[in-house]
């Protein structure tokens, strides 16, 4: 349940700016029938209580020479290494998310590399370097089929 109760127009907004954050008040107000004031009103509301969390340029991993996407499932030994592991990950500008997980593995990894000579610098030299890691599993990206940071909202529209 969300902390902050959105309205229609909320919605409406947060919709707008997920499909262009770069939309000015001006812009904005008008996609959503809403004059200027009590639109940016409403998103600095929005900012504040967090619902929206921060801006941010989405790049082509392609275009930069990233043309290698794994996933990357990591099981601990035991537990006690978390705190290393989770330090680790933060250094490592080759994850782009991580996740703690159920089922088999404990975190899934979602990594980007130049090719596969990056990839294998990194298991090795990094990765398997961390104390506690007891299993590493890989899956590479073949193609991709949707991609999107935009989050559902039609849960919150109500009856």
């Amino acid at each position: 349940m969300p902390d902050m109760t959105l309205d229609k127009t909320d919605l409406r907004i947060l919709a707008e700016l997920q499909l262009n954050g770069r939309l000015s008040n001006v812009e904005l107000a008008e996609r959503i029938a809403l004059s200027p004031s009590p639109c940016l009103r409403r998103l600095k509301q929005l900012e504040e209580s967090g619902v929206i969390r921060q801006y941010v340029a989405l790049l082509d991993p392609a275009r930069i020479g990233l043309g290698l996407q794994a996933f990357v499932r990591v099981m601990l030994e035991k537990r006690g290494n978390l705190d290393l592991f989770i330090d680790a990950v933060q250094r490592w500008p080759e994850v782009i998310n991580c996740y703690a997980m159920t089922g088999e593995m404990d975190y899934l990894l979602q990594v980007y590399f130049e090719d596969m000579e990056h990839f294998s610098r990194f298991v090795m030299d990094q990765l398997l370097q961390q104390p506690g890691i007891q299993d590493v599993k890989s899956s590479f990206v073949l193609k991709e089929f949707k991609r999107t940071a935009a989050l559902p909202l039609d849960h919150l529209k109500g009856g």
